[in-house]
């Protein structure tokens, strides 16, 4: 199961994993976004990638996701988290920006923790459950002024090690993967003008991590037996981030 399958990071997961001969259910709020791509049910053969509508804000979206991936596989043993938004609510925000403070909350933290709640009984069966989880170097370390960001992943590296403790003794193995600048249409947004709530590097497409890069990450962690598999998994493109 991989959220944020549309675009990005997770986009570039989900390919991955096809190619490595992964089954796939994918959770997307757009059915529409993969039309005609190498995801699409149509393309990929619908024995191999399945689609479900699944939105982060929606608290009831992630069981259904659960037993419509259960009904279509009869099981899954990989639960990627991906989904996630940017925001630059700063410590002394603005009236009526608590709004986005919570809803950077709820996408960010609250909606990972509802889908791994979901899907444990599946990882649990399977016997060697993976979790990832895309968190970020702002979950350790935060810079500039990004208040509401920065505290969602701090939350979200502190559940993942929660859920580490929880799952261990069943198999279950959670990593969270925590890059810094990757080459996404997020990264384009916040680096596209200079701005006191962040730091602001001049650092080309090219010059930073890949989509393809945190892909090969993700592949390459599925494979591992689970007395190897790292609990985290930080990813500099250089030393500024």
């Amino acid at each position: 199961m991989i959220s944020g399958a549309s675009r990005g990071i997770g986009r570039a997961i989900a390919r991955k994993a096809l190619a490595d001969g992964h089954r796939l259910s994918l959770g997307l709020r757009d059915l529409n976004s993969l039309k005609g791509s190498v995801l699409d049910p149509e393309v990929a053969g619908k024995h191999r990638v399945m689609l479900h509508s699944y939105s982060a804000e929606d608290s009831l979206g992630a069981q259904s996701w659960v037993d419509a991936t259960v009904d279509y596989f009869g099981s899954f043993d990989s639960l990627i988290c991906s989904a996630g938004i940017f925001s630059r609510v700063s410590v002394l925000f603005s009236p009526g920006e608590e709004e986005e403070i919570e809803r950077t909350m709820k996408i960010n933290l609250i909606a990972p923790w509802i889908l791994a709640r979901a899907a444990w009984p599946q990882l649990v069966h399977h016997g060697s459950g993976r979790i990832q989880m895309l968190v970020s170097l702002s979950g350790k370390e935060s810079k500039g002024k990004l208040a509401a960001y920065s505290a969602s992943k701090f939350a979200l590296l502190g559940l993942c090690q929660t859920m580490r403790n929880e799952g261990w003794n069943d198999g279950i193995r959670v990593t969270a993967i925590c890059p810094g600048w990757v080459n996404t249409d997020m990264a384009h947004s916040v680096l596209a003008e200079p701005s006191e709530f962040w730091p602001t590097h001049s650092l080309k497409p090219e010059e930073m991590t890949q989509p393809e890069d945190i892909a090969d990450i993700s592949s390459a962690l599925l494979k591992l037996d689970n007395r190897a598999v790292p609990f985290e998994v930080s990813v500099n493109s250089n030393l500024g981030w």
